[in-house]
């Protein structure tokens, strides 16, 4: 009785200990490994270098669901956007497009940004390096910014994904993005309309409509094409009465200036200037 004793407390002693539960920071870590492995896994592969011919910035005059169009198309490997903002407020530098244009070397100029009744933008601005005004995280109105780093690349990007540049302008809402309109866009206020559309590689459009709503505008631009430049992402710009667009003799098929004798003066421009 006692060798069996004796040979059960060895039989014991030699089984493997019972596995204990993962501590909270094993799981966390655990998780995190395999999130961070589905993030990498849906990561889309890197655009290819563009390729082929720089087309010249050039004037298009179109009409899309039947709203009428005045486009400047420009590529960034040639040309770039640069944010000229007044900080005394509207017109205290600059009356119109066409005078931004020819005092800053600009080829081309578009309204830009909105600002308040005393003149302040309401949004973030950069120009040149230069700040002003704060990230308005409370409005459609600021959805979205223009950026342009210090190496020289632009982009459209979401507001939550901002963290500075050399210039930079915010707007909104988005009106199409990946090629698809928008959703919960209002349908009521029918205005002219400016914005900025890119096609996710070195093709860019700065452009002016006719009347009509954010909804129906951004239905017409969804998975179409202004001259050869598809509308990959668009974001809105101050319209309605802000709505003003020059392009210069250098432009193809300009001059062409667009600023109603009702419009009233704006705070800042995009300037498309060359390399």
């Amino acid at each position: 009785m006692r060798l069996l004793l004796l040979l059960s407390l060895a039989f014991v002693s030699c089984s493997a200990p019972a596995p204990r539960p993962p501590s909270e920071s094993t799981t966390a870590t655990s998780i995190e490994a395999s999130v961070q492995v589905g993030r990498d896994e849906v990561t889309p592969p890197a655009l290819p270098a563009p390729k082929g011919p720089i087309p010249p910035p050039s004037l298009i005059r179109t009409s899309l669901g039947g709203i009428p169009i005045h486009a400047v198309t420009f590529d960034s490997r040639s040309h770039f956007l640069a944010v000229a903002d007044q900080p005394g407020g509207p017109a205290s530098k600059w009356p119109d497009c066409r005078v931004v244009g020819k005092s800053l070397g600009g080829i081309a100029v578009i309204n830009a940004g909105f600002f308040t009744p005393e003149g302040a933008p309401l949004g973030k601005v950069i120009s040149n390096g230069i700040n002003a005004g704060g990230v308005n995280r409370a409005s459609s109105l600021g959805a979205g910014f223009y950026v342009r780093s210090s190496d020289g690349r632009m982009d459209l990007i979401r507001r939550e994904q901002f963290n500075g540049g050399d210039q930079a302008l915010q707007s909104g809402p988005f009106l199409v993005e990946r090629g698809r309109a928008i959703g919960q866009l209002s349908d009521k206020q029918s205005s002219a309309r400016s914005f900025i559309a890119h096609d996710g590689g070195t093709q860019w459009i700065i452009a002016c409509t006719g009347a009509c709503s954010l909804k129906s505008l951004a239905n017409a631009l969804a998975g179409q094409s202004i001259g050869s430049i598809r509308l990959e992402s668009v974001l809105n710009l101050d319209g309605g009465r802000s709505s003003e667009l020059w392009a210069s003799e250098q432009i193809s098929n300009g001059p062409h200036f667009q600023r109603p004798i009702w419009n009233k003066n704006v705070r800042n421009y995009l300037v498309l200037k060359t390399l």
